[in-house]
């Protein structure tokens, strides 16, 4: 068994650094406390930090699939209330009224809906009483007001904390259709946060990170478009310097990123009109646009797989994580990482879950992969199996890892969701 994972340096720490770009901030001034929903950005998810206002750390934690519209800090309990959602572009106003505990990081969704509600406002009445403002279920029968008005309900619980996830139902949240306009909550939030600390710096999710030969770490970060583009890389107090690239990277389903590949490695479809629906593992010349195949990318009959990062081992073999193509998205077990064998392809071990891989890399007889639901796992070269699970935290919350390095000297350069570099020790 492999030692624990130990984050030794955090580089390119700072304030509010988990939310990433603000469009709301909502202060409990007696608790000295603020919530701040940054961007849907890393995988669409939009994160709440709640912080403390005197020493800026960081409480807890919420991400969403859905846009921040509305937070409210209950009265008295240690409760956050937080409504999201956005119209689906067709149909329906999709969203959820979440609750935070601040305490113990534990957050519920409370409406019993598949859909949801889109919550656009959220004021607490008292300890028991809160109020919430709501879009329309949908804009059916041409309803073009929709846009523009909600509903407001006002909800009472004896007990918040003791409230059940999808236990609000419609009669629940139903009431009189009133004006409710969708206010832009962002340079608000970016001057409330100015005001707490000068040194707070939006930044999107960290692509790639390697070390340099002087020693020093370079995270290369995804750029939004309307950010300006330093011309080098800019270098922080800490050592890490920060290379920014506008779109963030996307793997094509032709391309594969494989490490320490003596070959220009490709996943590309059959040549012959039969076999276009064939994707094969192939080597591109070096010269030309010549291509060779080697052998089928999916070794499993009737299932397309998508490509995810990869390394290429001492001996030729392939560790490369992918997912199986669904029509309905990723299913359960339908990510994989497999080590192939040089010669044919064929699996020498398997290893499934439910998630997507976000970076992979390997040393000495470990590899390392990192997935979209925080999780960083340690297999076993050489049979696949599990050697360690962590889930990598900066002072007790939880980061997502987006990007790995394995160095020479038994550290792991892990880069996060939120722009940070973690040094972590695995020896």
């Amino acid at each position: 068994m492999i030692s624990p994972l130990r984050v030794r340096r955090v580089l390119g720490d700072r304030p509010f650094a988990e939310v990433g770009r603000p469009v709301l901030a909502v202060p409990d001034e007696k608790r000295g406390l603020t919530a701040v929903a940054g961007e849907c950005a890393f995988a669409g998810r939009a994160t709440v930090g709640v912080y403390g206002t005197e020493d800026l750390r960081c409480r807890a934690v919420l991400r969403s699939p859905f846009p921040v519209q509305a937070l409210a800090f209950h009265p008295t309990a240690p409760l956050l209330a937080v409504g999201t959602g956005q119209y689906d572009g067709g149909y329906f106003f999709e969203g959820e009224l979440l609750l935070l505990d601040w305490e113990t990081g534990v957050a519920g969704s409370l409406v019993e809906h598949d859909f949801g509600r889109q919550v656009l406002g959220l004021a607490w009445l008292d300890e028991q009483t809160l109020q919430v403002l709501m879009a329309p279920p949908d804009d059916g029968e041409d309803d073009l007001a929709a846009q523009a008005e909600g509903h407001i309900a006002v909800v009472r619980r004896p007990d918040w904390r003791a409230v059940a996830p999808r236990s609000l139902t419609g009669a629940d949240l139903a009431g009189p259709r009133v004006p409710a306009p969708r206010p832009d909550g962002r340079v608000d939030a970016e001057r409330a946060l100015s005001a707490l600390s000068p040194n707070w710096e939006a930044r999107g999710h960290v692509l790639s990170v390697e070390e340099r030969p002087d020693g020093a770490v370079l995270a290369t970060i995804a750029r939004a478009e309307d950010d300006p583009e330093p011309p080098v890389p800019t270098g922080l107090t800490d050592g890490l310097l920060i290379r920014h690239r506008t779109t963030p990277y996307r793997d094509r389903h032709d391309r594969l990123r494989i490490r320490h590949g003596s070959r220009n490695y490709a996943n590309v479809t059959g040549r012959s009109r039969r076999e276009r629906k064939q994707h094969w593992l192939a080597v591109r010349s070096a010269v030309g646009a010549g291509v060779r195949h080697l052998f089928p990318f999916s070794w499993e009959p009737g299932e397309v797989h998508y490509p995810g990062p990869g390394v290429e081992t001492a001996d030729g073999d392939l560790v490369h994580a992918g997912t199986v193509h669904h029509g309905h998205g990723l299913q359960p077990g339908g990510s994989f990482v497999v080590r192939r064998a040089a010669a044919d392809g064929a699996p020498r071990w398997v290893f499934r879950t439910d998630h997507v891989a976000t970076d992979l890399d390997m040393a000495a007889d470990t590899v390392y992969v990192a997935y979209r639901d925080g999780e960083l796992l340690a297999l076993d070269l050489h049979s696949g199996a599990v050697r360690r699970r962590d889930r990598p935290a900066v002072a007790g919350v939880p980061v997502v890892p987006t990007a790995l390095t394995a160095t020479a000297d038994g550290r792991l350069l892990v880069g996060t969701a939120d722009g940070r570099v973690l040094d972590c020790a695995t020896t």
